[in-house]
């Protein structure tokens, strides 16, 4: 049996939601309003219930508001007819004294939100009433619901049956398919033997030949070797003919070499002395390719992590100094930084506080920044407008915000200052390892409280 209670924190959820919708609606008539509800008032009629929906609902607890704002309600809410309806004209000459009518084919949440308000005489019943209502439509949703999920269920049934049968029937399609090609491929086995025996046949025949033509060809080789004795005769003799002219050959070539080798070195000694007359200087020496790759070596920086750096260094002033350096980047692990900093407020408030109050330190330093915050257990990212020169990032689904601040530091060139602000001693191992400047949390706070 449903016990009648005064109290707006006992209400059910969609009872207590449509009180604070009717409150929230004529809040500004209602008069004098406590400390709580006057900031309220000047919102917005639709932001109303929204933002200041506790507010509203603790602040009925008082009798006097609640009179107020039921008294609102009836003349100017879009329930007046409904009150007309349920309480009746009044008997007497106070007009709160009214006959509690039943309505049964109203909304249940209206009817009873209107009594809790009003409250007239004999309410309760009438109130317990709309409640056991509310209860029976609840009921009788949940029960439609499951008549559609398995009316939904049954559909997909049918079609998984008429699925299976669609499917065995093409089994035994391609079955008859197959049996249809074994016979086919059968009868070529058999057609393939019968052309095997007849290409053993032309093999006998193709040997045959062969050794006709081979000895053919021994008849040729002989009547060629002879030939062959002639020419190479022939071809010794030309041999020393060539050699008798190539001798000659060789003679005049070497005076050609000697004559040439002289000029050279006149042309060589003309050019020192000239060299040495107009004091030109001598030509640079090409380095070895071991004194290139050392010299290579010396010029490619290792970026090192600070000491200065190290995890627990909480000095502002530090920080500062250190993203001031030239072209030095800034990355921000956002939550670990506001849950520490602001851990009482909303996580939509940390992210503004921090956010809009970096920009300012950034706005001095010029260092490029990034905050990123951890998105890895939601599929939605919030929209945040970020200042100028502050960027920010939110960590794709199933991937936490420490493995995109390690991949953002690996990425960093060696040799440039890259600062990131974290308490996690996990994280910033690993981008200390990397080569980066850990700072802790508290030094970017002391920078946001300055």
């Amino acid at each position: 049996m449903t016990t009648t209670s005064t109290d707006p924190a006992a209400l059910p959820e969609p009872l207590r939601a449509r009180v604070v919708q009717l409150s929230a609606q004529v809040l500004p008539d209602v008069g004098v309003l406590p400390p709580p509800l006057r900031k309220v008032a000047t919102f917005a009629p639709q932001r109303r219930a929204r933002l200041g929906g506790g507010q509203i609902a603790a602040a009925l607890g008082d009798d006097d508001l609640r009179d107020r704002v039921a008294t609102q309600v009836v003349a100017r809410s879009d329930l007046g007819g409904l009150a007309t309806e349920l309480l009746g004209p009044a008997t007497g000459d106070d007009e709160q004294e009214r006959e509690v009518r039943d309505l049964p084919l109203h909304d249940p949440v209206d009817v009873a939100a209107l009594l809790w308000l009003v409250r007239p005489p004999g309410w309760e019943a009438a109130y317990d009433a709309a409640l056991a209502r509310l209860d029976e439509v609840r009921d009788a949703a949940v029960a439609a619901e499951d008549a559609e999920a398995r009316r939904a269920l049954e559909r997909r049934v049918a079609v998984l049956e008429d699925e299976l049968a669609r499917q065995r029937v093409e089994a035994r399609e391609q079955h008859d398919a197959l049996r249809a090609e074994n016979t086919s491929l059968r009868r070529k086995v058999g057609e393939a033997r019968a052309a095997g025996r007849g290409a053993d046949e032309a093999r006998e025949r193709a040997l045959e030949e062969q050794r006709q033509a081979q000895e053919r060809a021994t008849a040729a080789a002989s009547a060629a070797e002879g030939e062959v004795r002639r020419l190479r005769r022939q071809v010794e003799e030309l041999q020393a003919q060539v050699a008798t002219r190539r001798g000659g050959a060789r003679a005049e070539r070497e005076d050609a070499t000697m004559r040439t080798r002289l000029l050279l070195d006149t042309l060589v000694a003309s050019a020192q002395g000239l060299q040495r007359e107009l004091g030109l200087p001598a030509a640079p020496e090409t380095a070895t390719p071991g004194e290139r790759h050392e010299a290579s070596l010396v010029a490619t920086g290792t970026r090192t992590t600070s000491a200065a750096g190290a995890l627990g260094t909480g000095s502002p002033a530090l920080l500062e100094q250190l993203i001031a350096m030239p072209r030095a980047r800034l990355i921000v692990d956002g939550y670990n930084v506001t849950k520490q900093t602001w851990g009482g407020s909303s996580l939509e408030v940390q992210r503004l506080r921090l956010v809009n109050g970096i920009a300012p330190v950034v706005a001095r330093s010029g260092a490029e920044t990034t905050v990123v915050f951890d998105a890895a257990s939601s599929p939605t990212r919030p929209v945040i407008t970020a200042p100028r020169g502050v960027r920010v990032a939110f960590s794709p689904e199933h991937v936490i915000a420490d493995d995109v601040i390690r991949d953002l530091v690996n990425l960093e060139p060696t040799g440039r200052m890259v600062v990131v602000v974290t308490s996690d001693q996990a994280l910033a191992r690993d981008v200390r390892r990397a080569g980066a400047t850990v700072m802790d949390a508290v030094a970017l706070a002391g920078l946001l409280t300055r």
